[in-house]
């Protein structure tokens, strides 16, 4: 492919408001351009990349029987409305009328879709398990896009989704698609972790997430060196209670005027802030039912809304309003405590409190907390549970010391059991003739998402380093001098010669200055550089790998097997190292 026919628009300077590396050399190496905010244009190369990524899928969904089909993007919000996520999604929905003032959205998953079509399709346990996948641009009204393809409002997305007739089935599906996973980011030569993850909005009651670790990720990866792996949502410590020493005081209330957040309060009082007892009130909607919750935790802590929203198995958790708490008590957010609280609603406690004494809390009043407060003496509680973050340096739930590090989701596995298809009456007729729910599965992998994640790890500071599995060319030949015929016939027959062998080749055949063209070369980071200069007349070129930067002068009739060696040992390396 010759460069000049190619719409490479390379750039020396990243977008002004660009904070992720991948954004700034995906947008300077010329592989995606902004249309709007969070809307983004593949240009060629990126193209190719993808094609790439989606043909390392496709692989691998052959492998597991899997079959392609294309669902609608346009849906009827009806379908979303009965599944609960049309409101459960809320602004991220991109949503509209049509001619006769029909709702739809935009789809951003397709578990309704799918199981509508399934439903309609089969009637037997004979005709599963089923695994039916897509991969499709997705649309999430993202209310701050950022970070170039990492927080985008229309992305590409493999979807797929397993129906079987027993959660026997989905257990094999299940393993089918994590091995699969594996297989397609091993491939491509990602780092990655797999990691316990909540199952958010798709539902379900057991899921994991395949996270490439870079710095600019925005979920925290929590792990171990003994291989336990969960985001900060689902993360969990060792758990000892620990019975605190001392004789239980006087409840004796004390003015903390100004005091409203826990380090003021353990100011004024003269305590530890790990010994105030931080309440918080949270809104929590469950079906029709709203109320309020009152949480209870060590002041240095911090609830973790995923766990609480799980524990109370409600449709959504959030910090209840000034005006909510005005409701039921008289003080507002930081003079917030449980004494006299327990007939106003119930109460949570995160574990780590248990057996603490003579704590001190907000005492509803403003301007005014308790000292000496005591459970059951002073309040009791309605549940304990873990509802708090954990902390770098904790043990972890296999006895070591938990680790941090920022992390790019790029997959995610489901298990879905009946929840859709008890919702919609997806049934088939079981063995023994009887109705039952198809049980579901679904996986997901955002192919954009993974090109921005891949440019992460696979850079230095002269542009991109594309791995060898999804790089968008093999090999880029320069020619020094394009009027020099002698350097132009070599690097034709070079071209072709590579090109009869197998592998891709973009030749730099544009005027530029040497320079101009090395720079590019580097920052679009195709796997292997082959320059034709002066020395063509020698019949001797010069190779030279772009991870590592190593050279080597070949002449022309072994130019062929020599790229083979070294893209195979750049392959193996990058094995090897992940």
């Amino acid at each position: 492919m010759k460069q000049s026919r190619m719409l490479i628009p390379t750039l020396k300077e990243a977008p002004s408001d660009a904070e992720a590396t991948s954004h700034k050399l995906l947008v300077r190496g010329g592989y995606i351009y902004q249309v709007s905010a969070g809307i983004w244009a593949y240009l060629p190369m990126a193209q190719r990349i993808i094609a790439k990524i989606n043909n390392l899928i496709r692989k691998q969904m052959d492998k597991y029987d899997g079959v392609e089909m294309t669902a609608p993007m346009l849906l009827p919000a009806d379908m979303w409305e009965k599944s609960g996520r049309y409101e459960a999604y809320g602004d991220n929905l991109f949503k509209l009328d049509d001619r006769r003032k029909r709702l739809f959205l935009l789809g951003p998953t397709h578990e309704e879709t799918f199981t509508t079509i399934v439903r309609d399709s089969l009637k037997s346990y004979k005709k599963l398990p089923l695994l039916l996948y897509q991969i499709q641009d997705k649309f999430r009204d993202e209310e701050r896009p950022r970070f170039g393809l990492l927080r985008s409002k229309e992305f590409i997305m493999y979807d797929g989704y397993s129906f079987t007739a027993d959660r026997e089935g989905l257990d094999v599906e299940y393993d089918h698609m994590a091995k699969a996973f594996r297989a397609i980011f091993d491939e491509i030569g990602l780092d990655y972790k797999v990691i316990l993850a909540d199952s958010g909005t798709i539902g379900g009651k057991g899921s994991q997430e395949f996270s490439a670790p870079a710095a600019i990720g925005e979920d925290t990866i929590v792990y171990t060196d003994g291989g336990y792996a969960a985001n900060l949502e689902k993360a969990t410590s060792k758990f000892v209670e620990k019975q605190q020493i001392g004789k239980p005081g006087e409840l004796t209330k004390k003015g903390t005027p100004g005091a409203y957040s826990v380090d003021e309060a353990a100011e004024s009082l003269g305590m530890e802030p790990s010994q105030i007892l931080k309440a918080m009130v949270y809104t929590v909607k469950t079906g029709k039912e709203t109320k309020q919750v009152m949480v209870l935790m060590r002041g240095n802590d911090e609830v973790n809304e995923v766990k609480l929203n799980n524990i109370l198995d409600a449709d959504s958790v959030r910090l209840a309003t000034d005006d909510e708490i005005a409701a039921v008590l008289p003080a507002h957010a930081g003079s917030l405590g449980p004494v006299g609280v327990n007939d106003k609603m119930e109460i949570i406690a995160d574990q780590h409190i248990k057996g603490m004494v003579n704590m001190a809390c907000g005492a509803n009043e403003d301007g005014n907390h308790y000292i000496n407060v005591n459970f059951d003496r002073d309040f009791t509680v309605d549940q304990f549970a873990d509802v708090r973050n954990v902390k770098e340096g904790e043990i972890g739930p296999d006895g070591l010391p938990l680790k941090f590090t920022n992390g790019i989701e790029v997959g995610h596995i489901f298990k879905l059991g009946t929840l859709y298809s008890n919702i919609f009456k997806a049934q088939v007729l079981n063995q023994q003739g009887k109705p039952t729910d198809i049980v579901m599965g679904c996986y997901g992998i955002g192919v954009s998402r993974l090109l921005s994640a891949i440019a992460e790890q696979n850079n230095d500071d002269r542009g991109l380093i594309w791995p060898a599995a999804v790089a968008p060319f093999d090999v880029h030949v320069i020619p020094i001098n394009v009027k020099n015929d002698e350097q132009m016939k070599m690097a034709n027959e070079i071209t072709a010669a590579l090109e009869k062998d197998g592998y891709e080749v973009l030749v730099d055949d544009r005027k530029e200055r040497a320079g101009v063209k090395f720079a590019d070369s580097d920052l679009i980071g195709l796997p292997i550089r082959i320059t034709v200069g002066k020395k063509a007349k020698d019949g001797i070129v010069e190779i030279k790998l772009r991870r590592t930067g190593e050279t080597i002068e070949v002449k022309q009739e072994e130019v062929v097997n020599n790229v083979h060696i070294l893209l195979k040992q750049a392959a193996d390396d990058q094995q090897q190292k992940d």
